[in-house]
């Protein structure tokens, strides 16, 4: 039986999926989960990156615990952000995290060598004021030192193998491949980097070595480590079961299409819609909208008294009708998001949410009312129209929002899987095995095993 490891880190919590293929489908089993967030220290806020570390190695030992030694393990992450080396490969800090207000001077000092609009004739990525470009633009005196720029999954795999490379998908994250997912040299120039701190750039599913000798003696076995798609936006669409729109629900929502080829129109910029990188050089032409950030952040705003299964019980039982907009950028990271949601109502002079199930209600109500504007913003950019919406990942887990999705949107939506991520980096390393011959197959695969829910749009 071959054993292959999922290393899924998100911004709140990270797993270890040990899956196999049995009888045509994938059978795939948590084995460790730990926690994450950003911390903060002198007003900004950084990723415990040797604590990720050290969680990756414990989720590694599990499995030889299990007995069910994996012939390869892949690290996926979130984007954008990165760790930079010294000349002896030490990492200089901490990375930042991409919630990090710093990058304002960034955004500037790139924008004054480079205008907005050129930046994304040449990358077709989404303007965010955290993207890689602007937080090396914001950190010069990093930058002296550094020797070295590894995006976060890949110095984990760094850290496991002793091998530096940078994996494709995420790479374009960062805004400084050219929309060929070639580095250009106007845009490490507007963010003052070299091109030599960059290593190899490699496709998912990759081999980038064995395991250090030392690491292997760790956790008791040796085994291969593969690039999965390893910004885990590109691994959930992997795990895509749908032929319509693709709505990743996590932390972040981000919904999109599957393309040949990258779109650099006026009309993709305007929407701030994104293309990046994914599986095989094809396109994830999307966009970011708020997510479930906004309900987690409420959770603990109301002292964790409520689960999120019981915040969707009571946003059932509510009446509050109200919504908000919630892509507006004071969301990102207030004080204290529930104060924050019931001062943008007082501010338009609408009644504000008051109860823990108001709170919730306006939420799913005003995530589904994004997700709908902008589907219609997809369909207008690409002139096409699409019956289906396939929310994956966690978030595919709220049958009132998928309802209220289905219901906004007027399409029918399919739930699943719940663990795109990890599925998707598993099906990376199917592919890189050589279980997989490709996408195709792999997804074949998936769609046999997972269960997906169906909700009817309102037509």
């Amino acid at each position: 039986m071959n054993y292959y490891l999922a290393v899924d880190i998100g911004a709140s919590s990270g797993r270890h999926i040990l899956g196999h293929v049995e009888n045509g489908k994938l059978v795939w089993e948590e084995i460790y989960r730990f926690k994450n967030g950003a911390y903060e220290k002198d007003g900004h806020f950084y990723w415990d990156i040797d604590g990720l570390y050290k969680s990756v190695i414990e989720g590694m030992k599990q499995a030889a615990n299990l007995s069910k030694i994996p012939v390869s393990v892949a690290v996926d992450t979130w984007a954008v952000d990165y760790v930079l080396l010294d000349e002896n490969e030490n990492k200089i800090s901490d990375p930042y995290s991409y919630r990090d207000s710093r990058t304002a001077d960034g955004v500037k000092s790139v924008h004054h060598k480079i205008n907005r609009d050129e930046v994304y004739r040449r990358n077709g990525i989404q303007f965010q004021p955290f993207n890689t470009i602007y937080q090396l633009a914001s950190s010069p005196d990093q930058l002296q030192k550094a020797k070295s720029f590894l995006m976060i999954p890949d110095y984990l795999a760094f850290r496991l193998t002793g091998i530096k490379t940078n994996e494709y998908t995420n790479m374009t994250t960062t805004a400084l491949l050219n929309s060929q997912g070639n580095l250009d040299s106007d845009l490490l120039e507007a963010a003052g980097v070299s091109e030599h701190l960059f290593p190899e750039t490699v496709e998912p599913g990759t081999v980038i070595g064995n395991l250090k000798k030392q690491t292997a003696e760790e956790v008791g076995y040796d085994c291969k480590v593969i690039a999965a798609a390893s910004h885990d936006t590109g691994s959930a669409f992997m795990a895509g079961v749908g032929e319509g729109i693709f709505l990743s629900s996590g932390t972040w929502s981000l919904l999109g299409v599957e393309r040949d080829t990258a779109d650099l129109s006026e009309k993709a910029m305007k929407a701030n819609f994104t293309s990046e990188g994914g599986y095989d050089r094809r396109y994830r032409f999307l966009k970011n909208i708020m997510g479930l950030w906004l309900i987690q952040e409420t959770a603990a705003d109301l002292n964790q008294e409520y689960s999120f299964a019981q915040l969707v019980n009571l946003a059932k039982e509510s009446l509050f009708d109200g919504v908000f907009d919630c892509d507006d950028p004071r969301f990102l990271k207030p004080a204290c998001m529930k104060d924050e949601i019931q001062s943008w109502f007082r501010e338009n002079n609408l009644p504000e949410p008051v109860t823990p199930g108001d709170l919730a209600r306006t939420i799913y109500r005003s995530l589904a009312v994004s997700t709908a504007r902008a589907c219609r913003q997809l369909e207008e950019i690409t002139g096409q129209t699409y019956e289906t919406v396939n929310i994956f990942g966690g978030g595919c887990q709220n049958g009132l929002l998928n309802e209220m999705i289905a219901c906004q949107t007027g399409k029918t939506v399919l739930a699943g899987p719940v663990e795109a991520t990890a599925i998707g980096n598993l099906a990376a390393q199917l592919i890189g095995d050589g279980q997989c011959a490709d996408l195709k197959e792999a997804r074949n695969i998936i769609r046999n095993s997972e269960k997906i829910r169906v909700f009817e749009g309102r037509k």
